[in-house]
């Protein structure tokens, strides 16, 4: 897949001469976001924030990956779980949490003289439901990728080509994201699924995972390509145990894989 330059050249266009805050998280999305705007903007700096559903490993990768830009991080906590509206996890979570989260965007850019705050919602995010957008919008952040027209793939591909080790790093959505509408999420629920993910990693290689929180019971996705490495006796016993020693009593292996937004699937009708 080639770059359509013309695309990443109105990314260039809304970056070029101004005082640039990325909302930074890591990933390929922020990340090839951040590398435009390094090379375009005026001046620019990262922002990570940290809270509970942001996953530790994600954290490290994130203080890494701005050391391999060479732009200055910045890091804010944040605690996301005093949000009422995110604890009780209405089927528009994630506008609550995107608000919250771009008010801090905005403040940490007015302290230090920053003209925007981008963040790296691309154009391939915009099907189905998106709450999140929504308060985007409403809070005046730049979504560059989705003005742009740019895919996920054309990020991928971008990245790629100049170089970065996050070409093919795999999609992470905040720990609030494996929760089933409705289901309260708290801080030892967060944690247990962190802790499955980070096991399931270390231990059998796999690179993409969801456990998803189902009372007593955690249903594991891993990529659809990766499904193969769990798929012996063995292997079952030890995602049984692990999954036990965090605090589930039953587990279960999501026989389709990893797909995003797969809490969705309950609001379709």
């Amino acid at each position: 897949m080639s770059i359509n330059s013309s695309k990443f050249d109105k990314i260039r266009n809304m970056l070029n001469g101004k005082r640039v805050l990325v909302a930074f998280s890591g990933g390929v999305d922020s990340t090839v976001l951040a590398h435009i705007a390094k090379e375009t903007a005026v001046d620019t700096r990262l922002l990570t924030i940290d809270s509970i559903t942001f996953p530790r490993s994600e954290l490290n990768a994130a203080v890494s990956i701005a050391a391999e830009l060479g732009i200055e991080l910045q890091i804010i906590q944040v605690d996301e779980l005093s949000n009422k509206d995110l604890v009780r996890n209405p089927v528009d979570r994630c506008y609550h949490c995107k608000k919250e989260l771009s008010s801090v965007w905005l403040k940490a850019a007015e302290d230090i003289g920053m003209d925007l705050v981008v963040e790296g919602t691309n154009a391939s995010e915009m099907d189905g439901h998106r709450p999140g957008v929504k308060a985007l919008e409403e809070s005046g952040v730049m979504s560059p990728f989705r003005d742009a027209g740019v895919t996920k793939d054309e990020i991928r591909t971008y990245a790629r080509e100049v170089g970065l080790s996050v070409a093919d790093r795999p999609s992470m959505a905040c720990l609030s994201s494996r929760f089933p509408y409705g289901t309260e999420i708290t801080e030892d629920r967060v944690r247990i699924i962190d802790i499955v993910e980070r096991e399931i990693k270390e231990t059998f290689g796999i690179e993409c995972v969801r456990a998803r929180f189902h009372g007593d019971l955690v249903r594991v996705e891993v990529g659809r390509e990766e499904r193969k490495k769990l798929l012996d006796e063995s292997k079952l016993d030890e995602l049984h145990e692990l999954a036990k020693k965090a605090g589930f009593k039953y587990v279960t292996l999501d026989a389709f894989g990893y797909r995003t937004g797969a809490m969705n699937e309950t609001l379709e009708s």
